[in-house]
C-alpha cells in the first residue's frame, strides 16, 4: 500500500512540473516586431506611450517573468504586483505587495489603493496588462464604502470562506461590495487598451469568477447577492458597517456587458482545466495506470465528492481487475469550517476517505497546485488502506479530526501531509485515486 501512496505523489509532482507559466505565455503570445498577437487580437505596441502591468494572484511573479520574455528587450513597463510571497528577483519598475490569503491584510488594502491610483492615470495611449491567477480575491481588496474598515472586510472574508458556499456564491458577494472586483478594475482604466492573461482555477466558461473577475463584465446581480446572504444565513455574521451601508441603499450594481470599459478589452486563458488534466493523465498512464479524468465534483460537499469518486474508481477497477487504475479529478470541494484546527479542503477530502478505503489496496491524494491548503503549511495529503489502522494505533480519530477541521494535524502525525511550499502556480485542486490490480489467484473484489 505504501507503493500506491508513492505512486500518487509521483503523479502529482510530475503534473506540477509540466505546468510552466513562462513557456505557456510564450506559446500564447506571439510577437512579430512591434505587433503582439493574443488569440484573435493584434496589438501594435508602437501605438502606446505607456505600458502598465497589474499582476494579482499566486502566480503573479511567474506571469511577470513570462511577460518580460515576450516584450522587446528595450521595452519598458511599470506596474504593481500583489502575491502571497515576495519575488525571488524583484523588478525595479514593479511595486510589490505581499497580500493576505485567504484573508486580506494591510498589503491587500494598500495594493488595491495603488492599483486604482495607477489605473486612474491611464488613457487611450496606455496599454494595460492584467495578469490574473487564483487567490486574487484576498490579495487585493478595498471596499466600495469607505466606512467599511479592513477589520470589517477581514470579518466578511472569514465568514464567507467558512460558510460552505461554492466559490461562485462567495464571489457574488465579494464583487458587489468591492472597489476592485466584478469588472471594476476595467472601468478604473476606462479609456485604456486592456489585455487580461489568466492562469485559471475556475471552471471553463466561468472566467468571471477568477480573482472575482476584476476585468470582466459581471453576470451576477445585487439580487443574486441578497439570495446568497439569505441562503447561507450570513447577514447576522457580517459587521455592523455592512448593514449600515445596505440600509442607506448605497450599493451600486457591478458593470455589465455593454459597458464602454470592455470595448477595447481582451481576455485570454493561459492555463486552465485541460492544462491540468492532460499532463496528469499522461503521468498516470506513464506509470501503468488505466486512467480516466472526471471533473463532475467541482463545488460538491466533500463527503459527497469522496463517495462519488471512490465509486468511479471501483467501477474502473471492476472493468480492469488485472490493471492498476486511476481516477483523476480537479476543482474545489466544499468543506465548511466546523472547528479551530489546521487544514484545508484538500486534506479534508482525503480525511473523509480514510474510513471508506480502510483495508483496501487503494490510495487517495488531494492537493492544491499552489502548494497551499487552507490555513496549513501543506498542499494537501495522501492516504491508503492502512491509514486508519496506523491512526488508531497512535490515538488519532479521523472523525474527530474532521469535525475539528484539523486534517493537517492528523496527516502530519502520520507523515502523510504533502509539503511543496508555494509553487508559484495556481490551477485547480488536484485529486488522484488509485487502486492496485487484483492478483490472478485472488478475489476480484475491489
Amino acid at each position: 500500500m505504501a507503493d500506491l501512496k508513492q505512486l500518487a505523489r509521483r503523479i502529482f509532482h510530475e503534473t506540477l512540473a509540466a505546468i510552466d507559466i513562462p513557456l505557456t505565455m510564450q506559446r500564447t503570445l506571439v510577437r512579430e516586431e512591434s505587433l503582439l498577437r493574443c488569440n484573435s487580437a493584434a496589438i501594435d505596441l508602437s501605438n502606446f506611450k505607456k505600458v502598465r502591468v497589474v499582476a494579482i494572484g499566486k502566480a503573479a511573479h511567474a506571469m511577470l517573468d513570462g511577460l518580460k520574455t515576450i516584450l522587446p528587450r528595450d521595452f519598458s513597463f511599470a506596474g504593481i504586483a500583489s502575491a502571497p510571497s515576495a519575488p525571488v528577483t524583484p523588478r525595479s519598475a514593479i511595486q510589490y505587495f505581499i497580500g493576505g490569503h485567504p484573508i486580506p491584510n494591510e498589503d491587500s488594502w494598500s495594493a488595491a489603493r495603488a492599483i486604482l491610483e495607477m489605473l486612474s492615470a491611464c488613457d487611450n495611449q496606455t496599454l494595460v496588462f492584467f495578469l490574473l491567477s487564483g487567490g486574487g480575491s484576498a490579495l487585493v481588496e478595498l471596499p466600495l464604502d469607505p466606512l467599511i474598515t479592513l477589520a470589517d472586510m477581514q470579518q466578511i472574508h472569514r465568514v464567507l470562506i467558512g460558510c460552505g458556499a461554492p466559490i461562485e456564491a462567495i464571489n457574488t458577494v465579494r464583487k458587489h461590495i468591492s472597489a476592485v472586483k466584478g469588472g471594476r478594475l476595467a472601468t478604473a482604466a476606462n479609456g485604456a487598451t486592456k489585455i487580461t492573461l489568466a492562469v485559471s482555477d475556475v471552471p471553463a466558461g466561468k472566467e468571471w469568477a477568477l480573482a472575482s473577475g476584476p476585468t470582466l463584465p459581471d453576470p451576477t446581480t445585487l439580487a443574486d447577492m441578497e439570495e446568497v446572504l439569505d441562503k447561507y444565513a450570513l447577514r447576522d455574521k457580517f459587521p455592523e458597517a455592512f448593514h449600515r451601508w445596505v440600509a442607506r441603499e448605497a450599493i451600486p450594481e457591478t458593470p455589465k456587458v455593454g459597458d464602454p470599459a470592455f470595448e477595447n478589452a481582451h481576455f485570454s486563458i493561459l492555463l486552465g482545466l485541460d492544462n491540468l488534466f492532460h499532463p496528469a493523465h499522461g503521468a498516470a498512464e506513464g506509470v501503468g495506470c488505466v486512467t480516466c479524468c472526471d471533473n463532475a465534483t467541482d463545488d460538491w460537499p466533500v463527503e459527497r465528492a469522496a463517495e462519488y469518486l471512490l465509486a468511479q474508481l471501483e467501477e474502473l477497477h471492476v472493468n480492469n481487475p488485472r490493471r492498476c487504475v486511476a481516477v483523476i479529478a480537479d476543482g474545489e470541494v466544499s468543506s465548511p469550517i466546523t472547528g479551530n484546527g489546521i487544514g484545508g479542503r484538500n486534506a479534508a477530502f482525503v480525511l473523509s476517505c480514510v474510513e471508506k478505503i480502510a483495508g483496501k489496496n487503494i490510495a487517495v491524494l488531494s492537493a492544491g497546485t499552489d502548494g497551499i491548503d487552507g490555513n496549513s503549511p501543506a498542499a494537501g495529503a495522501v492516504a491508503d488502506g492502512e491509514t486508519l489502522a496506523r491512526a488508531l494505533a497512535v490515538g488519532l480519530d479521523p472523525r474527530d479530526a474532521f469535525q475539528r477541521s484539523d486534517a493537517y494535524t492528523f496527516f502530519d502525525r502520520l507523515d502523510d501531509a504533502i509539503i511543496t511550499g508555494p509553487t508559484g502556480n495556481n490551477l485547480r485542486d488536484f485529486r488522484v485515486l488509485i487502486a492496485a490490480p487484483v492478483a490472478a489467484s485472488s478475489s476480484t473484489e475491489a
